[in-house]
């Protein structure tokens, strides 16, 4: 029976911190009663509101809610490292997104992390060689956030993606970890070539709204990328590139630049 008291906060804190901030906000708004617990409170953990949620985003009269929620359901089953990429997804959006004041907010309304939950899902098919149904999730993804994603892109943890509207990743890109970008950022190839065309983007680095990134090229760990830049070629590690096309001004500004969020360009940056 003692067991059985065990206070849930020792086991998974997050999860119980997700389920104290619902709880408030039912009583702050209790018209999102009904909403809040079929997403969240009607769960016994965060892989299980996840699936949930992923699911109901991407049903349609081709693919049903249930099939939908089966699907994300084994593959966090085989595969728990999704569940850490969502928890480190959204503990990185949670500290890095002004915008965000509760864990929960992520989960319940953010189409950026909601898109790369579901491009996981989507990877992790690609992965076990069940290429239509990753192509599914791919289009459903595109369509109900307006992030496209190729499944076969490789995405690190820890990853926030602000706003998402007109996100594009290529089928060859890499994007390591601890990554910011905003919306309308492009991670694309050049011409017509079906090997490794992608750009290869390294850990802590962050990435201004509208820039694009084309080629297989390097760029290396806590570097920044403007908005609005075009990069054609390779940028160091800890660097700032800006323009078109994108040139070395200066240094990243921190340590951390994807974890700061600071996109401003000056004499100290």
């Amino acid at each position: 029976m003692a067991y059985l008291k065990t206070n849930i906060t020792a086991i998974d804190p997050l999860w119980e911190q997700i389920n104290d901030e619902a709880r408030q906000a039912v009583v702050d708004e209790p018209l999102i009663g009904g909403f809040v617990h079929a997403c969240i409170l009607h769960h016994k953990s965060i892989e299980k509101a996840l699936s949930y949620r992923i699911a109901a985003k991407l049903a349609s009269n081709e693919m049903s809610m249930v099939v939908v929620r089966e699907i994300v359901e084994e593959a966090y089953q085989k595969s728990p490292e999704l569940v850490d990429a969502a928890r480190a997804d959204l503990i990185a959006v949670y500290e890095r997104d002004p915008a965000c004041h509760r864990l929960v907010q992520p989960i319940l309304y953010f189409k950026g992390y909601q898109a790369i939950q579901a491009y996981r899902v989507g990877h992790f098919l690609w992965t076990e060689g069940h290429y239509d149904l990753a192509y599914f999730f791919q289009m459903r993804v595109s369509e109900i956030f307006g992030a496209d994603i190729h499944p076969a892109a490789s995405i690190g943890k820890g990853i926030m993606i602000d706003h998402a509207h007109s996100i594009v990743i290529g089928e060859t890109a890499v994007v390591g970890n601890d990554v910011s970008m905003l919306h309308s950022v492009t991670l694309g190839g050049t011409g017509k070539e079906e090997e490794d065309r992608h750009p290869k983007i390294g850990d802590g680095v962050l990435i201004g709204a509208g820039a694009k990134v084309l080629g297989n090229i390097r760029v290396g760990n806590c570097s920044r990328i403007a908005a609005g830049s075009v990069v054609l070629e390779e940028v160091p590690p800890c660097k700032t590139v800006a323009g078109i096309p994108a040139r070395i001004v200066g240094e990243a500004g921190c340590d951390q630049p994807a974890v700061s969020m600071n996109h401003m360009l000056g004499k100290d940056q």
